[in-house]
């Protein structure tokens, strides 16, 4: 991973230069990714926060005796872990330099032989190909003895999480207090199957993804060096496709490379990788936006017959989804250069025209869509219905539109289309989300019904009811610095701002009042009532109103419980509701629906003076 700049080593042939990692024929071909390694802290791109924390380390001494980097393949682990040895054992010739350092700017006596690998005290284990606990053993036996010319001992282990249980328990002692002249830099890709015993003894370092444009300006100063024109088009298409790994990056470039065998241009590079035309995906996702399903249908017969995989196709269709909402979102992220002009201007202009509700159902759709064609025996059609999915739920009216549809001459509402007959709309319909649920305001119903029980929502989707509710305790007389209670809706009230759950749930669901003055109440008890009950309501009141109270079982029948007469308000909502015309005409129109009653905003303050709803506190973020 190197900057654009010249490469520390000279990137020559390994038989001229001699620091090829193994000799090499003459006239033999080095990948770039060997070409052009890095030797050194500056030339590492996309890791300024590990750079500068061990840079940090060296300049005030503070160097731990045990390193772990982790993070995706090619992001330059390894290639950091034999840049730390280089490092902790900089020596030139003249003696000049007397300890550990990360200012290498001409090679040290040790540093070709550290960075081929050959090094006799810098030595590098696969753990993947070496996971028991006899190769531990052999590293915990040596690593005693004093490095034979370099200042430290370095052991580099790549892929540590390989290791058996058995060899990780036998390397703890020795990181927990190895000798001096001896450092571990470990490297994994899986983290998480490190045991925390061994991350407690090192230090982490996550090596991040690099960003796509800066992915763009390495290969494009790695082609200035080799000499090959590239699109830069083309560039994005290989950064993008490398998901953050610079060895992904530099691969797919030697690849794009041969491929071209002159200029690199994007769609010779699209073709190699089997991805399709970015402008012709572009058509495709406006097509469906547009819910025309035929143009989306030739456009992906192009395509396919093209060559280009379904799965591709719906998982490219997928990436222009995300950066479109991206755009929506953070519209600067519409200025990266990794990304194609076409792209790029298109992007905001769907970013501008589509909701995000349109855009989550998209992407929900070919989430889903992209698995089934997977699993498909035929790809091509499930790619196909998926697609069709995708533009007739381009039809579908939004809560808000429906509202405005049903209020329309009123009340009587233009037909709705129907997910069996009616064909997607055109090129001039505005698009519009999809939802499986319809919200239509059944205003007239509120005058069938009484007082603070008017339907204000249907909605579908939704199979619980919205619950009744009580009202907070209004400002009650104070008489003598002693809060007077007359009503049972108070109490309940007060139990409520007493923080009190249990007792409030208590009043709600197992009494039954019989009578209730200031200092008296009498209650019939249900089955469900605690026997303990009594003597502690009359205790808390005692605490919670200054006075004594007398609380006292009834044998009279007393009122329903607040819970039976919250559910009989319930049921009497609904039954206005029901009765609806309005709510009658949305339930016709999208059968299975379910519709919900909520308060209006005046039943809020009708709410007070006492109790409206014996359930549960008032929630104003209810809807009217």
């Amino acid at each position: 991973m190197t900057d654009s700049g010249p490469p520390a080593i000279p990137s020559g042939d390994s038989e001229q230069t001699g620091l090829g990692l193994g000799a090499a024929p003459a006239g033999a071909y080095r990948v770039l990714a060997r070409k052009y390694r890095p030797n050194s802290f500056e030339d590492l791109i996309g890791q300024e926060a590990v750079v500068r924390t061990v840079s940090n380390a060296f300049d005030t001494g503070r160097i731990p005796q045990a390193w772990i980097l982790t993070g995706v393949r090619g992001v330059g682990k390894t290639t950091t872990a034999r840049i730390l040895a280089r490092a902790l054992n900089y020596e030139l010739p003249d003696g000049s330099v007397k300890g550990p350092t990360i200012h290498m700017p001409v090679h040290g006596v040790h540093c070709k032989a550290i960075m081929e690998s050959r090094h006799m005290d810098v030595l590098e284990m696969d753990a993947a190909s070496h996971t028991g606990v006899d190769d531990v053993r052999q590293i915990n036996d040596s690593v005693r003895y004093a490095p034979a010319s370099a200042r430290y001992k370095v052991y580099i282990i790549d892929e540590v999480h390989m290791l058996s249980t058995a060899a990780f328990n036998a390397f703890l002692k020795t990181l927990e207090e190895p000798p001096e002249h001896a450092k571990f830099v470990f490297a994994t890709t899986e983290i998480r199957k490190v045991p925390v015993t061994v991350l407690s003894r090192c230090q982490r370092f996550d090596l991040r993804r690099v960003e796509a444009d800066v992915l763009m300006k390495h290969l494009a100063g790695i082609a200035t060096k080799e000499g090959v024109e590239v699109e830069p088009e083309a560039l994005g298409i290989i950064a993008r496709a490398a998901e953050g790994s610079v060895r992904d990056s530099l691969s797919l470039f030697d690849q794009a490379i041969a491929h071209a065998a002159g200029l690199v241009r994007a769609d010779q590079v699209r073709q190699m990788l089997g991805l399709a035309d970015r402008t012709r995906v572009i058509e495709l996702f406006d097509a469906l936006a547009r819910g025309d399903i035929a143009s989306a249908f030739q456009e992906f017969r192009d395509q396919y017959d093209t060559g280009a995989d379904p799965v591709v196709v719906l998982s490219d269709l997928a990436e222009f989804v995300n950066f479109v909402t991206r755009v929506k979102i953070v519209p600067a992220t519409a200025d990266n250069v990794a990304f194609g002009e076409t792209e790029r201007l298109r992007g905001r202009e769907f970013a501008a025209k589509l909701s995000m509700r349109v855009l989550s159902r998209m992407w929900q759709m070919l989430l889903k869509g992209i698995a089934e064609v997977q699993g498909a025996t035929r790809p091509a059609a499930a790619a196909e219905m998926v697609l069709v999915r995708i533009a007739y739920a381009a039809d579908l009216p939004t809560p808000d539109e429906a509202l405005r549809m049903l209020a329309q001459d009123g009340g009587s509402a233009t037909p709705l289309p129907s997910g069996g007959s009616a064909a997607p709309r055109g090129a001039s319909s505005p698009p519009v989300s999809a939802t499986s649920v319809v919200s239509a305001y059944a205003a007239p119903a509120a005058a069938a019904m009484p007082p603070r029980s008017a339907p204000t929502m249907a909605r579908g989707g939704a199979d619980s009811m919205a619950r009744p509710q009580i009202s907070a305790l209004a400002a009650a007389p104070q008489q003598d610095a002693a809060l007077k209670i007359t009503t049972f809706p108070q109490l309940v009230a007060l139990a409520s701002e007493k923080r009190d759950v249990m007792t409030r749930m208590a009043l709600e669901a197992d009494v039954r009042l019989v009578r209730i003055d200031d200092g008296r109440l009498e209650l019939a008890l249900e089955r469900t009532a605690s026997r303990s009950l009594i003597n502690d309501l009359g205790r808390k009141l005692e605490q919670w109103t200054g006075r004594r109270w007398t609380v006292i079982v009834s044998n009279e029948p007393g009122q329903p419980t607040l819970r039976s007469q919250s559910e009989a308000q319930k049921n009497e909502r609904e039954r206005a509701a029901e009765s609806d015309p309005r709510v009658r005409e949305v339930l016709a129109k999208f059968p299975g629906a379910k519709f919900e009653v909520r308060r209006l905003a005046t039943d809020l303050a009708e709410a007070d003076a006492g109790i409206e709803d014996p359930a549960e506190p008032v929630d104003d973020d209810d809807e009217s």
